[in-house]
This record gives C-alpha cells, structure tokens and sequence, in this order.
C-alpha cells in the first residue's frame, strides 16, 4: 500500500511541475513590448543547481517605465465655457492658466462631449463616450451597451495602462462614471477609481457637492473633513492640500518614479460655493448684463488671438430675455449671481495654481507634462431662466422665482444653499458660440479651451494651435508622450482600439495639418458630425427643460463650414443640401460602429428608469443597524411621493437623550427624525423653501420606546404635480402628534448627500441643530425600520 501512495505522489508531484513549467513557458512566450498588460515576468536568467552553493539569483525587477518618461499632471476644470476663463478671452481674470499657456500652448478648436460623465469616460479612455457606456451621465443610464453606465473592462483607462508600466498613480476630486447603484461603501468598487488604475483616490462620487459640507472618500473608505465650514473648510482647498500632501510621499518614497495625476475639482459645477472675500472682488463687474459681457468677450477674444479676427458673434437665443427688458430686482439678483460665480472661478484658478507651483518646485518640473482643460463641457444652464437657491430643486422641475431669492442675495454662495446662475450668463460664458452645456450639436456645448505645459518639449511658448481635436485624443497624447504603446490585451480582455490619435505633433508645428478629420458628437438627441473643416448640426431643445421627449420626426438639420465660419454664425443648409446629406450619412455610419443607437431625449423620466439595475427595487422593508451612515440615495428607501412608516427601536437612559435617528437628505432637500431635548420630532426639508416640523409635546422617559413616523401620500399626477400628504408620530403606538407635509420631493433630495442612521453627517437636513452636526444621537439605538406601502 505504501509503495502505491508513494507511486501516485510521485506522479501527483510530477504533474504540478509539470503545470508550473507550463505556466512559466507560456509567461516566457506572452510578448513583453506593451501590447499585453500587466507586463509577464521576465524570464528567469538565473542558474538552478542542488544547493545554493552552486546557484545564481535573478529577481524579478519592478516595472521601469521607459527612460526620460515625464511626470503627467491632468486637471479637468467642471462646467467650465470656453468663453469664461480670462486665458480665453472671459472676463474672469485666470492668472495660473495664464502662465501654463505663456509657457505652454493653447488649444483653441478642442472639443468635450458636452456633458460630465461621457467626457470623463472618453478621456480616460481614449475611446468614443458610447463605447464606454457612457451616452449619459450614470443617473439616467439605460439598458443599451452605449448608454448603461457600466464602464467594460475592454475600455482600459490611461491610469492602468501607465501603472503597469511603472507609474504611481493618483485622482482627486470628481468621480462620476461609477453606475449608481455601486457607489455605496459596500462597493463593488470595480468602477471606482482603485478598481480602474487609481492607486490612490480623494474625493466624491456623483455629479457635484458642497464646497462647504462634501462627502469624501479616501480610496473605498468614507471620510469626514475634520473641519466645519464655519472653521475655513473648503473642499477646493482640501482637494489641493490632498494632492499636495500626496507629491510629498510619492517624492519622499519613490522619488525616481514617474506619477500619473488626474484631477478634477467639483469646481465649478453648481452649486457655486465661494467665500465673500472672493465674491467681492467681482461687485458690481456684471452690472451691464448678459448681452453686453458676451460683446466684450469677443472683443478680448479676438485681441488674444484665440478666434479669429472675422468671427462673428452668434445671437441670443429667443428663449433667453435681453438685459435690458429684465427688472431691476431681476437684474440685482442676476448679476449677483455672476459676481458669485466669478469668485468661484478665480478660487479655483488660485488653488489649481497651488498645486501647478508644487509641480514645478520639483527638480524634473521641465519633464512634467501638464494638460489642463476648462471645462467638461460649456456653461451650465441647469440653474433655469430664473437662477435658483436650490439646484437640484431645478433638477426636480421645480422652478425658483426672483422673489424667493431676493431676501437671500447677501447668503447666495455660502453654506445655506445650493446656488446656481441663470441660464443668461452660461450663454455669455459660451462667446462666441450659439447654446451652452447638454448641446453638444453646437459649440457652445463642446468646445472648450485646452492647455498644454511641457517645457522639456514644447519651444514656442504662448503659442496657439487650431487643429481640430477631441477629447478622446488625450490618452494617446499621452501614451506618444510617455514612449508606451497602446495595449491590445489589460487584465485578460482584449482592447477595443483607441478612437483618439495623438496631438503631440502640434507641439512644435503650428501649421501642421489636423490629424482628426472625423468625430461625431451626441447626447440627449443632439448630433453633429464634424468632418474635414464642415459641421452638419441638429438641435434638440433648450437645455433646461428637464422633462418630456421633442421626438425624432422631421428634426432640423445645419450645416456650417467652420474653417471660414468660426463661431458657427452661418447656416449653408439651403445652400448646399449635397454637402448636409454626405454628413448625415457620416453620422449615421459613425452612430451605428460607436454605439451610439438608439437615440434618447428624455431626462426626467430617464432618471426613474424601471428596469436600471438596483439594490433598492423589489424590497418594501429596510431594516438598518446603528451606525449605517453614507448610504447613497440610491441605495436607500425611496420614499419618494409614497406612503411610508419609519421606526426607531431605541433605549433612553437616565437623564433623556437627543440627537438623530435617521436622516437622508441634506440642506437641498430630505427628511430627519429626530430628538430634541427628548421630543420626538420629524422634519422634512422642501429644498429649503420650505419646511414642515411635526412635534410631540414631552420628552421621551428613560426606557426601551418604539418611535414611528407614518407618512400618508396624497394622490398626485407623475411628472405633473407635487404634493404632500401626512405625517404622524407615535410613540409605543400611542399618537402624539400629527401634521400636514404639504410638499415633498418628486424624485432626488440631493446629488451626493446620504442616508445616516444615528446622526445626520455633511449638510444637515434641518437648521434645528446645524450648530450640533452631525448631531449624533445620544441613547442607544437597536435598529430602524422603513416600510413602503
């Protein structure tokens, strides 16, 4: 028996080093020039005898990028025009991108997607937005390879390709290409920057959030700032410090390692937070109105030599009023809002410019590439005809009003709203170009200023280039950039090909020849195409009507020739219908090989998708431990417009307690149930227009208590009407209060607030105890419970 047991090990063992060999033969035949990604070990140039006495080591060496590879910083500017920045003619003095561009090139024919999301996606991949996933943001994704938000491994972000090559690898700030359902601290985390190439990440997740009270993440973790905002926090401060804090250690560690850095402030996306000492540098600079800033701009445009000096400026459009026929109430509230927005772009140009001067303090600062491009996409007109106190009350279909925000002119930027300029100025901020942001059939909504900062490489500083380029040409900028070739296989998945081509033989060529000569452009039913110096265009609708569909019947279609019509004043349709055909067919070919079908205008309605994947969808009962903070909305109970009962099982010790016992939302808009000095209270925030408080009248006794918060809906029209319903308290089963809730939330209390049990972390849902944050509760809770019916 013996014998055999030995026989069957000996063979057992035999086939292991059998399996080994062959796993080691074929590393040794994968191909170590970049086309396979992580890089397989070298083969073992060692020697192998008995005992070491006779044997030679060959370890295995890190991954050495290849020699004189550059340091690449990335900064991704948020919601920022063309016609904005100083840099680029606007009437925001930028001195930071000043000197990049002194010393470096501007780019003034560079185009985004016209949207967050698909922009993000596109840059870091090199590949077509759709292709992606990424036809929308994540919020409205559907069902359909070029629109469900689900990032596929076959699309290799620039950050993996350059770590396997021996980068350390870094982003701060604005992550918003993680599906929704997936962005909970319970993961998966596959889509969050570590999942894809981000050794290190400090930031949020989602479309925007407080400069003044940010959810933050470090890596997968939630993290708190450890300052308040009435102590000087401010998240564009933090962001840098955080980079800063990290060139430091990577400096320290690694110092011969070249980095990777990508970031991306939530600045300048709404809401438009700023201190007053910045906002008040600006008084009285708007002051002449929408009309007469954009006829400046052009003016500065043309004498910076960033248009043409035969650009014709294009006209307002008719859904936008003129300066002059608006009130003088109108007009106060309006320009204050520029004055706040203005001090929030020259914050951002001022921290940005902290971190360029850490960069360039290093000793390889000549050999580090900086690509900086303001904007994902044109000016923001999600703050209405009106500007609002409360964005994403806007984002609702809730419109504000002149006479809701007058009272709090002297507030707007600070930490009591969630502000957001009228759509007037994000048409100025476009100059010279027709629309603005979600229109990526016209300039306006694509075209934004690019730097690039290079000094080991590019001679002709304060140069300008005009090559007609993309977003998706950065990747392979880089990669030509840093000597590493595109791969053909990240991770075990074959590559989709990059779309993009490299823009590095414009560094020394002004009047080289554009190497893009095709990119089509959509979302939300817009199109265009450009091809070879010719732009056919089809509008679809203004950008902030956020609900209802224009349809796809009969649309009107434009055509410009952008190498002698620079702003895209002249339509040539009638004239030249051959030319608008020929490019509509161009379209279509490109829509159908990017995945670009079908087409969807909706939003609204996109937002409440049925059939998206979640975690939330089926379930009428939730039921949460103590503790459970930093849930996403949505990942929590949707208690949107729907009856509801919420209850705290909760022990109160000698001497009473006070503090949260759940709450979602934020200062935008939610809901907090709550003691007060022992009184049962529940709270519900109506973006704070208004607020409705439903109380007891005693303090709960020491003791083991059931408190619920039964909500009775009222009935209401879908996408038509809000309404309210009522709220009751009971405590034990015995009702101790009850009252009218007349308005609520149809469909999102906030872009990146959550749902915390035992405390109410970021912006508070309720003033009550804003002065108390996160105001956490001080009995002893069991559990909570919210039941849908």
């Amino acid at each position: 028996m013996s014998s055999i047991l030995f026989k069957h090990a000996k063979q057992g063992c035999t086939l292991v080093m059998l399996l080994a060999a062959s796993n080691i033969a074929g590393a040794q035949d994968t191909p170590r020039d970049g086309s396979v990604l992580p890089l397989p070990p070298a083969p073992f140039n060692g020697v192998i005898t008995e005992t070491f006495e006779g044997s030679k080591q060959d370890y295995p060496q890190p991954v050495a990028p290849p020699s004189g590879a550059p340091n690449v910083v990335l900064i991704l500017i948020d919601d920022l025009g063309f016609g904005q920045p100083g840099t680029f003619g606007g009437p925001v003095p930028t001195p930071t991108m000043d000197a990049l561009a002194n010393e470096g090139l501007r780019y003034t024919r560079f185009h985004t997607t016209a949207i967050c999301s698909p922009t993000r996606a596109a840059l870091l991949t090199g590949r077509n937005h759709h292709q992606s996933g990424f036809g929308t943001i994540t919020e409205l994704s559907t069902g359909y390879p070029g629109y469900n938000s689900i990032w596929p491994r076959s699309t290799g972000t620039i950050a993996e390709i350059l770590k396997d090559h021996g980068y350390s690898t870094a982003a701060f700030g604005k992550w918003h290409n993680t599906p929704d359902w997936e962005t909970s601290p319970m993961g998966p985390f596959d889509h969050w920057p570590t999942g894809l190439g981000f050794e290190y990440w400090y930031g949020f997740q989602g479309g925007e959030t407080s400069q003044w009270d940010p959810q933050l993440f470090r890596n997968t973790t939630p993290v708190e700032p450890e300052l308040r905002p009435e102590d000087g926090y401010n998240l564009n401060v933090d962001l840098v410090d955080d980079a800063i804090s990290w060139i430091d250690r990577q400096n320290s560690i690694a110092p011969d390692k070249p980095f990777f850095i990508y970031f991306a402030p939530g600045a300048v996306h709404a809401p438009l937070h700023v201190s007053k000492d910045w906002i008040e540098k600006f008084s009285g600079q708007f002051d002449q109105g929408w009309d007469a800033v954009r006829e400046e701009t052009i003016a500065r445009q043309k004498k910076l030599g960033v248009v043409p000096e035969n650009t014709e400026l294009t006209p307002r459009p008719e859904e936008i009023e003129a300066w002059d026929s608006l009130s003088a109430d109108a007009k106060r509230l309006y320009a204050r809002h520029q004055e706040v927005f203005a001090g929030f772009v020259a914050q951002t140009d001022h921290e940005i410019g902290r971190l360029v001067e850490k960069v360039q303090a290093m000793p390889e600062a000549d050999n580090t590439l900086i690509i900086l491009i303001a904007g994902d996409n044109g000016p923001s007109a999600e703050g209405s005809v009106t500007g609002t106190l409360n964005n994403m009350m806007t984002q609702n279909g809730i419109p504000d009003t002149i006479e809701g925000q007058l009272p709090e002119i002297d507030e707007i930027g600070g930490p009591a709203h969630e502000n957001h300029y009228p759509v007037g100025w994000a048409w100025a901020g476009s100059s010279p170009f027709q629309w603005m942001k979600r229109v990526p059939s016209h300039f306006g909504g694509t075209r934004n200023g690019m730097i690039v900062s290079w000094p080991a490489k590019i001679s002709d500083g304060g140069g300008i280039r005009t090559q007609f380029h993309h977003v998706v040409d950065i990747a392979p900028t880089i990669l030509e950039a840093t000597g590493i070739p595109e791969p053909k296989v990240v991770n075990g998945t074959e590559q989709t090909p990059m779309a993009g081509v490299s823009m590095e033989y414009s560094f020394d060529d002004a009047k080289a020849p554009g190497t893009r000569h095709t990119q089509y452009f959509e979302t939300g039913g817009h199109r265009a195409l450009y091809h070879d110096g010719w732009v056919a265009a089809s509008f679809h609708g203004a950008p902030w009507v956020l609900t209802g569909s224009v349809g796809f019947d009969n649309n009107t279609w434009e055509l410009y020739n952008i190498d002698e019509d620079f702003s895209e004043a002249h339509d040539l349709a009638a004239e030249n219908p051959e030319k608008l055909a020929e490019l509509q067919a161009l379209f279509d070919e490109e829509a159908k090989r990017f995945q670009v079908y079908p087409l969807d205008d909706r939003f609204a309605e996109r937002a409440t998708n049925p059939e998206r994947p979640s975690v939330t969808r089926g379930r009428t009962s939730f039921t949460y431990a103590p503790g459970t903070v930093r849930v996403p909305e949505g990942s929590a109970a949707p208690v949107y417009q729907r009856s509801h009962r919420i209850t705290a099982e909760i022990e109160v010790p000698e001497g009473g307690a006070s503090g949260v016992l759940i709450a979602n939302g934020g200062s935008a808009a939610g809901y907090t149930l709550y003691l007060e000095d022992g009184i049962p209270v529940y709270e519900f925030n109506f973006f704070g227009k208004e607020r409705y408080r439903v109380a007891g009248k005693t303090p709960l006794a020491p003791g083991s208590h059931s408190l619920s918060m039964v909500y009775e809906q009222l009935p209401f029209e879908p996408m038509k009407e809000v309404t309210g319903g009522t709220a009751t308290l009971l405590v034990d089963g015995n009702e101790i209060a009850s009252g009218d809730i007349k308005k609520v939330a149809p469909a999102r209390f906030s872009a990146t607030e959550t749902q915390d049990i035992g405390m109410d972390l970021g912006a508070t849902v309720s003033r009550a105890y804003e002065d108390e944050a996160p105001f956490a509760f001080t009995g002893t809770i069991k559990q909570v419970t919210v039941e849908l019916q």
